[in-house]
């Protein structure tokens, strides 16, 4: 079931299983992806990393993440664009800039649902599904009052389940506001000082908040969305490494280098070897 409107809103939701299973590798420019496991044991691979998702796992994915199916059973995809519904400049509403999207790209957003989420949930789905029927002049209105619905519950389960050592509404929008810095400005800016000056903390402050969280050091998190990138563009682009390491940010490649074997054990001329055999 598709939604396209006059002015370029796109709004999507299929179910998926071994039989269609070719609609998780289409592609539409500037959409984010909400994919629902109905079923245990579906094997994927992501950026190259294979993963099992089990029954109402939900993962979030953007345009750029590169993804493979090993095994599909049964799952729920929603797909939708900015022009439909915006989740930056509706932050406000829904709160889920940095956390399921625009952040946090180096560590896939994963939730697990139940209970009263998951009752939500298929409430808010099945609700979609009938407005597609409804052809009529608040049809775009209520699709996006139900993707509201649904991202606004996800947001709520992954504070609940990945934030819930931060106490305060300060502390989780630093957390997001990082997220979010880091995924918009990584190419440019590699330390923890760079973002501390945008969003106006000190470094042992945002180094304080992520200790709470008991997961990796701000500077780690800058890293590996970095190494995210990199992999990205050595096993799916053309590029020189030269032009890589450039494009990352790296002054030369002997820095990129060096940077990429810290973190992968591997130089980026072996891994690209590796990768396209």
């Amino acid at each position: 079931m598709v939604y396209d409107g006059k002015n370029g809103e796109y709004f999507e939701l299929q179910k998926i299983d071994s039989h269609n299973s070719n609609f998780l590798k289409n592609t539409k420019t500037q959409t984010l992806l909400l994919i629902w496991f109905t079923s245990d044991q579906n094997k994927l691979t992501i950026d190259g990393i294979p993963y099992t998702f089990e029954k109402n796992e939900i993962v979030f994915l953007t345009e750029f993440h590169r993804l493979e199916y090993d095994n599909v059973k049964t799952i729920n995809l929603l797909r939708f664009n900015k022009s439909f519904y915006c989740v930056l400049d509706h932050d406000s509403e829904i709160g889920c800039k940095g956390i399921l999207y625009y952040g946090a790209a180096a560590k896939l957003p994963i939730i697990k649902i139940n209970e009263i989420p998951l009752d939500i949930m298929q409430t808010a789905w099945k609700m979609a599904t009938l407005e597609f029927e409804m052809k009529d002049s608040l049809q775009l209105e209520m699709l996006q009052m139900m993707l509201k619905r649904i991202l606004i519950t996800c947001t709520r389960v992954y504070k609940m389940q990945s934030l819930s050592s931060i106490t305060g509404t300060e502390q989780n929008d630093l957390i997001r506001n990082f997220n979010f810095l880091v995924e918009t400005n990584f190419r440019s800016k590699h330390t923890v000082a760079d973002y501390a000056s945008l969003i106006y903390k000190s470094p042992k402050t945002i180094s304080n908040t992520f200790k709470k969280l008991g997961t990796k050091s701000p500077l780690k998190f800058i890293q590996e969305r970095i190494m995210l990138e990199a992999r990205r563009l050595i096993s799916y682009t053309d590029k020189d490494i030269s032009e890589i390491a450039y494009e990352l940010g790296f002054n030369d490649i002997q820095t990129f280098s060096r940077f990429f074997k810290k973190n992968e054990k591997i130089a980026p001329i072996q891994y690209r070897k590796k990768n396209t055999l």
